[in-house]
């Protein structure tokens, strides 16, 4: 297994790592075009000041196979939980079922400090109807405590960074569904391709794994309010600046959709 290299050119260090590790898992290469757009990617958040605050994510489009899409770009590999090959699209990413399909993060929702945190997940396809949460962990069924949440409710986004209290952030619509918080008193929330200021205090973050595609709220992972959108990416981590992580995985997911056939 080897990749193209030109002359004079090569891969950042934690691209080329990623980019192994992805073709490992699929047994095959990737294209040139993918690796590059992941290489771009890596390059483009460390240069926006983003990076180190990346803690755990994946990359859910490009692999050529579920299990290279489920290696991490940072952090801990997430578990699957019912999804199969079937479920994945290497343009638009991974869709659930709205019932029984959902991926265990392995990532904490107190592993960020309480006013230092970002969530984020690249939807191509938004939550349709009804409820799902995107990402999310709460303190047990019927209390949100602490809660970290990204989810629609009757087409419209909403959201909860370390607070108990929902905040709708507009429309549902395709592309990157985000909070960071870097305050006691207010986080950002993104949809649309614009910042929403919320003014919410926050609480100790709730001690629950973060789940994609449901809502975690016991503490052995059962996981309720499953989603039925398809998502491409998700970030779990530190505060950030979620217009330039939404510039950087925009052009992502569009360099990865030109670069397979």
């Amino acid at each position: 297994m080897s990749w193209i290299i030109t002359p004079g050119f090569s891969f950042d260090t934690d691209a080329a790592g990623y980019i192994a590790a992805v073709e490992a898992a699929d047994g095959e290469a990737l294209e040139t075009g993918t690796r590059y757009a992941i290489d771009n990617f890596v390059i483009g958040c460390k240069q926006d000041g983003i990076w180190d605050a990346i803690k755990a994510s994946c990359i859910l489009a490009g692999a050529r196979t579920l299990s290279g899409a489920l290696v991490p770009l940072k952090g801990t590999a997430p578990t699957n939980f019912n999804f199969v090959a079937g479920d994945y699209n290497r343009k638009t990413g991974l869709v659930g079922n709205g019932s029984t399909k959902y991926l265990n993060s392995n990532q904490n929702n107190n592993a960020d400090p309480q006013n230092n945190r970002h969530l984020a997940a690249y939807a191509t396809t938004s939550q349709p109807s009804g409820t799902g949460f995107y990402i999310g962990g709460r303190t047990s069924a019927g209390s949100n405590i602490g809660a970290s949440t990204l989810g629609s409710d009757s087409n419209q986004h909403f959201s909860r960074s370390s607070c108990a209290t929902l905040s709708y952030v507009g429309p549902t619509s395709n592309g990157l569904l985000g909070t960071s918080r870097s305050s006691s008193n207010t986080y950002i929330a993104r949809n649309g391709q614009a910042n929403t200021a919320i003014s919410q205090n926050s609480e100790v973050p709730a001690n629950r794994l973060l789940t994609l595609f449901s809502l975690n709220q016991d503490t052995g992972v059962a996981s309720g309010t499953y989603s039925n959108a398809r998502i491409a990416f998700y970030s779990i981590g530190e505060a950030l600046d979620l217009a330039k992580l939404d510039a950087r995985v925009s052009s992502l997911i569009t360099a990865i959709g030109a670069a397979i056939p």
